[in-house]
């Protein structure tokens, strides 16, 4: 069942979109990486703090949070959370704008000034819609997502203390505007960074049997990795194993000491996880040791999957068929995004749902990938997360 008290929403978003956008255009043009997002949580706190929210700040370094309580709201009444990310990413911004990047090594290149404008846009309609909230709704923006950092010491520190359910969104350059991507279950990857150091017996080129070959091990190992995929995952349990960067040696006449790579390891399931970690440790150390060299496994900065409550699934869904109609609302496996993000944390601590809004428009340019020099979003997405988000907040309190 849809929601009712809200017929003038679209009237109350559209009188906002001049501020939505110059918002998120003043956060374009001055980005900050992560933990370093200090005029942007001053920004939002001021932001909140005019609102009549309660606010806290220094959560996690960075991150602020901003409570408001439902003016219909009952003693015990549930408190729903809707957290955007802040930060930016170390890239020098090709775009030709009249907001690009005042920061030459820096760049919103994720979306993330969108989510903030978002969220900021969503307190606003809500705090003035006060009276009509049966429960508390707290704003929760968290640093450094982009180093798969800021979420959990957010939580650890208490943000989701008292929280039912939470609800947060990303903007998604590769689904066309207007449409909104929603399913139960996994929607974003896991991510694991593994560096291995493969050691050996350095020697001369021209004599490897005096030596053990670190260079040759690591082949073996990233061969044998790709097979862990094929061979030992089934296929309707993705993963992706990828070893991007290799350093090794000095000269092309003498082998190495050793070699140090470094990939990533991605999967949609938790057991899927745990699996890969554990044999990629035992295949890598076994083919060593089999060479007689051996490697040390390290797993660095890792992000469990983004997995979505059934019922919180539900809320947004009606949420996003009263926004963008039924035949724009997308359930399938291709609202599955193999990249990763530490929503994760929140998501595993409270019932949840993480929804992505299509920002796709060839013809404004914004189809580029996400982290590339030249992204962009279409603006026209804003005011539909807006109302996603304020809908999903009267359908859970409605439940």
């Amino acid at each position: 069942m849809s929601i009712s008290p809200i017929e003038d929403l679209k009237a109350e978003i559209d009188e906002r979109i001049p501020d939505l956008i110059a918002t998120r255009r003043d956060l374009h043009e001055h980005p900050e990486l992560a933990f370093e997002e200090v005029r942007t949580a001053s920004i939002v706190a001021q932001r909140l703090k005019a609102l009549g929210l309660e606010v806290q700040t220094g959560i996690a370094k960075t991150g602020v949070t901003g409570l408001l309580r439902g003016g219909a709201a009952p003693e015990n009444a549930r408190t729903i959370a809707i957290r955007a990310d802040m930060d930016a990413l170390p890239i020098y911004e090709l775009n030709e704008l009249d907001y690009r990047s005042q920061t030459d090594d820096k760049m919103h290149a994720c979306g993330h000034d969108g989510h903030t404008s978002i969220a900021l846009t969503v307190a606003d309609i809500l705090s003035k819609r006060k009276s009509e909230l049966k429960g508390n709704v707290k704003f929760i923006f968290q640093p450094a997502e982009e180093r798969i950092g800021g979420a959990k010491p957010m939580v650890e520190e208490g943000a989701l203390q008292g929280i039912d359910a939470i609800i947060g969104l990303h903007l998604i350059s590769g689904v066309p505007i207007g449409q909104v991507g929603v399913r139960s279950g996994t929607v974003f990857a896991s991510a694991d960074s593994l560096q291995f150091t493969i050691k050996g017996k350095g020697g001369h080129a021209a004599m490897p049997e005096t030596a053990i070959d670190p260079v040759v091990i690591s082949a073996q190992i990233i061969t044998a990795l790709q097979t862990l995929i094929s061979r030992e995952i089934s296929p309707f349990q993705a993963a992706v194993i990828t070893i991007a960067r290799l350093q090794a040696g000095t000269a092309f006449n003498i082998i190495p000491e050793q070699v140090v790579m470094d990939g990533t390891m991605r999967s949609y399931d938790k057991d899927t996880r745990a699996y890969l970690l554990q044999r990629i440790t035992e295949v890598a150390q076994g083919i060593a040791s089999s060479m007689r060299g051996s490697c040390e496994v390290q797993v660095i900065d890792g992000c469990p999957p983004c997995t979505n409550d059934a019922g919180m699934t539900g809320v947004v869904r009606q949420a996003a068929i009263d926004t963008v109609g039924v035949e724009n609302v997308n359930e399938s496996d291709a609202v599955r995004v193999s990249g990763s993000d530490d929503m994760a944390y929140f998501l595993d601590a409270v019932p949840g749902c993480y929804f992505i809004v299509g920002s796709g428009n060839s013809q404004k340019e914004t189809t580029y990938p996400h982290h590339h020099p030249r992204f962009n979003i279409d603006e026209d997405a804003l005011p539909i997360a807006v109302e996603v988000l304020t809908r999903s907040v009267f359908e859970f309190f409605s439940a």
